[in-house]
Formats: structure tokens, sequence, C-alpha cells
């Protein structure tokens, strides 16, 4: 009979620890999020007449971020493209996430930290796309849902 209670105990416990398991995993979520990029988004604006779009996938649970990135009519060749952050529409912030390439379309993707998936959660990241023109940066779309 103890044999029969510690059983019972341990499928128990399997059980609760795969409930407790199931709930963490249904509380992830994939998240499409966007970035219009312009050079009057830039910190200074600036005139230029490049422009781009950005489409995200962020998974909340595995914290992936996954991208696709295209622009054109920039003043030259991209030097450099980063995800930077965290900062808001109006201020410039570090680079988070450097791209491989900045040749658009640019793809890829990271694990982000948990402090860079709450600044992606709560719109505190942007893309930069940098040029000799502009070193500072030529256009740049705040990343949002």
């Amino acid at each position: 009979m103890f044999d029969n209670r510690r059983s019972g105990l341990a499928i128990t416990f399997l059980v609760a620890l795969a409930l407790t398991g199931g709930a963490s995993a249904a509380h992830a979520e994939m998240m499409k999020m966007k970035a219009t990029l312009a050079g009057t988004s830039e910190v200074p604006p600036n005139t230029s007449k490049g422009q781009g779009q950005a489409t995200f996938d962020y998974d909340s649970g595995t914290k992936k971020l996954t991208w696709n990135i295209s622009y054109s009519g920039l003043t030259g060749p991209a030097t450099a493209g980063h995800i930077h952050g965290p900062a808001a529409a109006n201020a410039n912030a570090g680079v988070a996430i450097p791209f491989a390439k900045p040749a658009s379309p640019i793809t890829g993707s990271a694990t982000l930290t948990e402090a860079q998936a709450a600044d992606l959660v709560a719109g505190r990241m942007y893309v930069n796309i940098h040029t000799a023109a502009h070193p500072g940066g030529e256009i740049r779309g705040q990343i949002g849902k």
C-alpha cells in the first residue's frame, strides 16, 4: 500500500508539473510588428528621399525576433543597419542588434534579452539605416504593433 501512495504522489506531481509547463507555453504569444522608415523620422530629421518598410515576427515564448526590411531611394549604398534601443521615437539610443549585411532586403533573426524584449513590446526600439552622406542614420522607423 505504501508503494501505491508513493506512485500516486509521483503521478500527481508529474501531472501538476505538466500542467504548469503547459500554462507557461499558453502565455507565449506570436506578435506581428512593423516600422516605416523615412528621413523625417531621424533625430534630427533629414531631407532624404529614402524610404523603407520593415516587418517583424516576435515569439514572446522564445524571445526570437525575425525581420524582413526593404528600402530604396537612399543617397548611396547603406554602410550599416541596426536595431537601436531603448528609445522613444524622438530620441536616439545605442545599437542593440546589428544587421550582418545592410543591403536591401535585410532578413535575419535574433534572440532578445529580457530587457530587449520588454523594450520591443513597449515600442522603444527602432530600425536605422546609415549611409556615407548620413552617418548618423539616413532613414529610421520606430518598431510597433
